[in-house]
């Protein structure tokens, strides 16, 4: 029973569990050429081509070194528990890398915050069998191996740390953050005028190894050397061997000669620097991919997801709690007591706090650094107050008044401990209650709090999967995809992988159109069903007529002749699906299939007939009839709705009746050239 808890929580990565079982069912080199052809119908997707093999390959060898040692395991229970086994690995990183930037104890404060806080518990829960299960461990992992080799300037450390990095380009985008902060923290230093024998080793062996090691990456391959993201990489390397070259002929040129050498390489590398920039920027690739910001603006497809919505305060006291106020105080030690490896941290806090300030899904990579500058913070404040006074060269003033000293160190100990025990108080609650509940089963409180489970979701997979044929093709918007694909076995258009958008526009386009319009398209993408989610009934806000002006904007961006946000909002500018909505909204197909039947509901005897609980709203349609499709489906709850899309009328005789007529004229045409033959 624990078990298949589990397993439904994980279901919505079941795209990588498929793959996963892909992977150790075929071999890798099968996996790598794989052609899903149940995804992005009718194109389909080269799996291997098109995502980060960590994951997998980790998940796959795992499970061939257990049942090489007879341990029976199926893959399955690999894939569950994956991410807690990860997430030790990711304690023991961040003691490892706390402990080089300040000691021991605040090593041990760093791995007990990271192993509770609620900004990470949230992919590292048992099923969360996704990315950055693992590839937070391989980000902590390569910044420890990165900070000693900087410490020591070993080839040793430095081609380890090329081989975590490896990992982690294998496992995850985020790659990106990795290969822009090291090349950050060689340029200040550079800066700061603490250039170093040890920082050029480091950081030359870490920039060839993991660029050739990178690009062995199927979906990464050329991409370190031909993007924008990975330009600062390339400079600072530049950088770094022209620094070297100046510093060794400063010993061995005169002042003269080496300042005339100085003012011609400084304006020789300005004006390649200049030209460079002015040719990304006219090619359009400047900081396109790499500034959220553009992503953003620009592309519908990406401002579409809730994660990549700015962060509220809200949020971050949500994931870090206590930690939120903590750690600038770490952060003001290590700028303090500043050397090489806490410039380090200090860059790694104030790019996160951006980034994450940014998008929702980036306060991933904010969480460990919090963790770490907050446990240094509360480890400088244990040391001060409770450290051997004897041992301290400055101990405080208060010390040296007779009972002061002993009350002040045991209210600021006593209040430190309370904050210690609500943050812990804190994470638990938010891993049970927010973090702790299968994606795919939803769960309501009644006003005398017990609870309701709406299972709509695998009701409505299972019937797929038990009443449609298992050539289906169901059409739904691209959030469902994989759920779809795992769970009912059936191919879709489109998936969470979204890679090509202009496949997602023509659903959005199909979505945002009149019945007819929609069935042309539905006909030439050969769709059998089609699939929405309605939270009219029970008041769920995450269904697709709340996403539905997401549809029009990204079916605008690639249709502009056919859609136009505009038509969907009232004169006024508003978006209501009452009678005062626009006529061109209530009579689109996503309208109609969500609304279908609701007009003759009614929920309470406060509401009329068709009252949506979402919107607050009598529907401004009731007299919803179909010309091309038919309900198959509707779940208890009316969460999952499924139609099905009729075949044309008398398709079949008139095929077969103009095959008769082609056979007829080709016999007769092959008996008149038989006849013509002489004798």
């Amino acid at each position: 029973g624990t078990l298949a808890a589990f397993f439904s929580i994980f279901s919505p990565h079941r795209f990588n569990y498929r793959s996963t079982h892909h992977l150790t069912t075929n071999g890798f080199y099968e996996f790598l050429n794989w052609f899903d052809e149940r995804s992005w119908y009718p194109l389909g997707r080269i799996v291997g081509g098109t995502v980060y093999p960590g994951l997998m390959v980790t998940a796959g060898l795992i499970h061939y070194v257990l049942n090489l040692l007879h341990l029976t395991v199926h893959i399955r229970d690999v894939c569950v528990f994956l991410a807690p086994v990860f997430s030790g690995l990711t304690s023991i990183s961040t003691f490892l890398l706390t402990r080089e930037l300040w000691n021991q104890g605040a090593g041990l404060l760093a791995a007990c915050f990271i192993a509770i806080v609620p900004g990470y518990i949230s992919r590292s829960v048992a099923g969360s069998f996704d990315n950055e299960g693992i590839a937070i461990f391989a980000l902590q992992f390569t910044y420890y191996l990165w900070v000693k080799s900087i410490k020591t300037g070993s080839v040793f450390w430095s081609i380890g740390c090329c081989l975590s990095y490896f990992y982690m380009v294998s496992a995850w985008g985020g790659y990106v953050f990795i290969i822009n902060l090291i090349p950050l923290h060689v340029f200040v230093l550079l800066l700061m005028q603490r250039y170093s024998r040890r920082v050029y080793i480091a950081y030359s062996t870490f920039y060839i190894v993991g660029l050739v090691l990178s690009m062995q990456i199927p979906f990464v391959g050329f991409q370190p050397i031909r993007t924008s993201e990975h330009m600062a990489a390339a400079g600072v390397f530049a950088l770094l061997q022209a620094y070297a070259l100046l510093q060794y002929l400063k010993d061995r040129l005169t002042k003269q000669e080496f300042q005339t050498l100085f003012f011609l390489g400084v304006s020789l590398a300005a004006g390649v620097v200049f030209l460079t920039v002015i040719y990304l920027t006219y090619t359009g690739e400047f900081l396109c991919h790499y500034t959220c910001t553009y992503a953003k603006i620009h592309i519908p497809i990406i401002a579409s997801v809730s994660e990549h919505q700015p962060t509220t305060w809200v949020s971050f006291f949500f994931d870090l709690h206590i930690l939120v106020c903590t750690f600038p105080a770490g952060l003001w030690f290590c700028i303090k007591n500043v050397n090489d490896e806490r410039v380090f941290v200090a860059l790694y806090a104030i790019s996160a706090v951006y980034f994450a300030g940014v998008m929702v899904r980036l306060m991933l990579t904010l969480t460990p650094v919090v963790c770490m500058l907050s446990a240094i913070a509360f480890s400088s404040v244990f040391e001060h107050y409770l450290g051997d006074d004897m041992k301290r060269e400055n101990p405080p003033v208060e010390d040296s008044k007779e009972g002061l000293g002993p009350n002040i160190k045991s209210i600021v100990t006593m209040l430190m401990l309370m904050l210690l025990m609500m943050f812990a108080v804190h994470c638990t609650w938010v891993t049970s209650n927010a973090y702790s509940s299968p994606s795919v089963v939803l769960a309501s409180y009644n006003n005398d709090g017990t609870r309701n489970i709406l299972d709509d979701f695998r009701e409505a997979y299972y019937w797929l999967r038990q009443n449609t044929d298992e050539h289906a093709r169901v059409m739904s918007w691209w959030d469902y995809g994989y759920q779809i694909a795992g769970m009912a076995n059936r191919t879709t258009l489109v998936d969470n992988n979204t890679w090509n958008n202009s496949h997602i526009a023509l659903v959005g386009k199909a979505m945002s159109s009149n019945e007819s319009a929609a069935y042309e398209i539905m006909r030439s993408l050969d769709v059998d069903y089609v699939l929405i989610i309605f939270g009219g009934v029970i008041g769920y806000s995450g269904d697709d007529i709340n996403k539905f002006l997401w549809m029009v904007r990204i079916a605008e961006g690639e249709h502009p002749k056919d859609i136009r946000e505009s038509d969907y909002f009232t004169p006024q500018g508003e978006f209501r699906v009452d009678k005062a909505g626009s006529p061109v909204l209530l009579n689109c197909l996503m309208y109609k299939m969500s609304y279908y039947r609701f007009g003759e509901m009614q929920l309470d005897f406060r509401t009329p007939p068709g009252f949506d609980r979402t919107r607050n709203a009598e529907i401004g349609n009731k007299d919803i009839k179909f010309k091309h499709l038919e309900e198959a489906f509707t779940s208890e709850h009316w969460l999952v709705r499924i139609y099905k899309v009729k075949k044309l009328e008398n398709r079949e005789p008139l095929e077969r009746s103009f095959v008769m007529l082609f056979s007829s004229l080709y016999l007769n045409v092959w008996q008149g050239t038989e006849l013509l033959k002489p004798g």
